[in-house]
């Protein structure tokens, strides 16, 4: 089994809900003694914003009316705007600003910049956005402090466009496209279809794969999508004292197991981002706990991928992440990290190196156990 180590200052996808309060994610997390993972699927209520805005320009697009028309019906409050730039989105607070946005869809027009697509390794050879912002109240989230603004999910009406720019990024035999690296595509899927226009429209090329992953369940509409084994469908999934205590809004791991199996029956490749990972008390019974669960949901053959990713910070995140959840369990101890510094720069915490080598051995091994046909793209 293959396992390539990235780099630290690499970026990686996007790991993201439902209408909860910020007071509910911040006062209802279980106690840090709790072990046992929920052992029935807990499905994700879809996400219901309380606002969508659109755009005079999203509204010109085809797909921007077709997200209109998926809103309408739900009795979701919608507003359209006379003008192009998007208002009203903070409160007086920063929490205030977090709770409201995270309750708002903006469908808007994706500006000239997403049209330059930059690389995403290890992930994918590029990244591509139908969205920016995620409707999850992940407590570690990736996106705090890498977005400008308040974190409002933005949905992209010029979807056919961003679509048709990427055969221009099909350079060699096998070009992956990495779609989750600023939102949950699953997660808004219900309110904007995007996510089936990209399989579909990946089914259609020869050298242009997609990759997207998620931490929501409802798959059932892209069973039957003619993906023709173009896209990778991955899940991210953890131990049960990190999935049940700092991922809110988001399906079960058990639920989101389910989901993957599906696709797998439905012939899609698929995936496991096991992420972000942290050596928590009796972490080894945990992650193989979670090791056996997805053994046990995947007791099949299929075209199967492991990504590993250990946590990580850095003091805008941290900043951000302290902000948006002053009482999480979430250890954000600089004492306990090393500090990895970029070419631009840039300085993240990470582990300590003999505590990241203990880590990779131990999943490496464990990994090969369970899925001897299983294939780790990469630890970072």
């Amino acid at each position: 089994m293959d396992i390539n180590e990235a780099d630290n200052s690499v970026a990686v996808p996007h790991l993201g809900g439902v209408n909860l309060s910020l007071d509910f994610v911040n006062d209802n997390t279980p106690d840090n003694t709790a072990t046992v993972r929920e052992t029935k699927p807990k499905h994700a209520r879809l996400w219901m914003p309380q606002r969508a805005i659109f755009t005079p320009a999203a509204l010109e697009f085809e797909h921007g009316n077709r997200i209109l028309e998926r809103c309408e019906p739900l009795s979701i409050p919608v507003e359209r705007l006379k003008s192009n730039r998007l208002t009203n989105l903070r409160g007086e607070t920063v929490r205030a600003t977090y709770a409201a946005a995270k309750r708002t869809l903006a469908v808007v027009v994706a500006p000239p910049s997403h049209f330059k697509l930059t690389p995403i390794p290890p992930s994918a050879d590029w990244q591509f956005h139908l969205a920016e912002g995620c409707p999850a109240h992940c407590q570690y989230c990736y996106l705090a402090g890498s977005l400008s603004g308040p974190p409002v999910v933005r949905a992209y009406a010029n979807l056919p466009q961003i679509l048709e720019n990427l055969a221009a990024y099909e350079t060699k035999d096998e070009t992956s496209f990495e779609v989750s690296c600023y939102t949950d595509p699953l997660g808004i899927e219900h309110l904007t279809g995007s996510l089936a226009e990209c399989i579909k429209y990946f089914g259609t090329r020869e050298k242009g794969f997609l990759r997207y992953v998620s931490k929501f369940d409802a798959v059932d509409e892209l069973i039957d999508l003619p993906h023709n084994g173009q896209t990778r469908a991955r899940t991210s999934v953890n131990a049960a004292p990190i999935s049940d205590r700092l991922e809110g809004g988001t399906a079960n791991v058990k639920a989101r197991l389910q989901a993957l199996r599906k696709l797998a029956f439905a012939d899609y490749p698929v995936g496991l981002v096991i992420a972000p990972i942290m050596p928590l008390d009796d972490w080894k019974t945990h992650y193989g706990a979670l090791l056996d669960e997805a053994a046990h949901a995947l007791d099949f053959p299929c075209d199967l991928t492991f990504e590993l990713i250990t946590h990580r910070f850095t003091p805008g995140s941290k900043d951000v992440l302290l902000q948006w959840y002053p009482n999480t369990s979430l250890d954000l101890d600089e004492s306990k990290r090393e500090i990895k510094r970029n070419k631009f720069g840039g300085q993240k915490f990470v582990y300590p190196r003999e505590t990241m080598k203990e880590l990779k051995s131990w999943f490496t091994e464990e990994i090969k156990a369970r899925f001897p046909n299983g294939k780790i793209l990469y630890w970072t």
